[in-house]
């Protein structure tokens, strides 16, 4: 990164010009990312879909990742940038422990990441936006914590839950009923799929458990003994048991009303 911002400094991501265009450049997009905190640590997930305009680019993409031991990135927004900031940053986590001999805090990983955010705001104003989820486990504070941000690097530390994306807006309404500052680990994995299944009933862009394909929300928990996501086998449960759920109940778990 030195190197290359002393040397060349158009080849790093956020410097590089894009010709002038019209309109918005059609690029496959990364839809709904989802976060809850439980005592002990936090669950971070996402739908597998991609579109482009109107159409499903990829039915299985990822778009969650390890950014190291202690935390996990979920990206909304352009597909490729994203995913190209995601292993930039990772390189730098792992470069600043070597050098450092130890990991960046969890606050100084959140700060990083809202430069480089930040430094992508030119293609953001094309329409190329990168939105992620940062989400890991403190390890000073023995808690874990959740971080959003906005196209130009703004943070925010939320509390409990957050979700970013095109169907965020349905998936925090439906974990705005179903959260507890209580949940073991299965709740809080099971919570996520409840809100990205709640936000595919609604968003045309979030893909649902595709069942015939196979294909299954990534969940991911990050709590003192590390990063681990959870195998298709857990993942094809969970979302097995909320479809058969569904069955009787189309619209989901109902909250108390008082």
């Amino acid at each position: 990164m030195d190197f290359l911002s002393a040397q060349q400094p158009e080849l790093l991501p956020g410097n590089r010009q894009l010709p002038p265009t019209k309109g918005v450049i059609e690029a496959p997009h990364g839809t709904t990312i989802v976060a809850v905190t439980f005592p002990g640590g936090v669950v971070l997930a996402g739908d597998r879909r991609a579109t482009m305009g109107n159409m499903i680019a990829q039915r299985d993409i990822e778009k969650v990742f390890p950014a190291d031991e202690y935390s996990a990135v979920g990206i909304a927004g352009t597909a490729g940038l994203a995913v190209e900031m995601v292993k930039l940053f990772q390189l730098e986590l792992e470069h600043f422990e070597k050098v450092e001999g130890a990991q960046l805090s969890l606050e100084g990983k959140a700060n990083r990441l809202s430069t480089m955010i930040r430094s992508n705001l030119g293609m953001a104003m094309q329409g190329l936006a990168v939105v992620p989820l940062f989400a890991g486990y403190d390890v000073d504070r023995e808690r874990g914590r959740i971080f959003s941000y906005d196209v130009t690097g703004g943070r925010s530390e939320e509390q409990g839950y957050a979700a970013t994306g095109s169907g965020s807006i349905f998936a925090r309404g439906a974990m705005k009923k179903l959260y507890r500052d209580d949940l073991g680990e299965a709740e809080a994995t099971t919570l996520v799929v409840q809100a990205l299944y709640d936000a595919a009933d609604d968003d045309s862009a979030t893909g649902g458990p595709d069942v015939a394909r196979r294909i299954y929300p990534i969940v991911t928990v990050i709590t003192e003994d590390g990063f681990r996501r959870l195998g298709d086998d857990e993942s094809s449960e969970i979302a097995r048991s909320i479809l058969e759920r569904r069955l009787a109940q189309p619209d989901g778990p109902r909250a108390a009303l008082l």
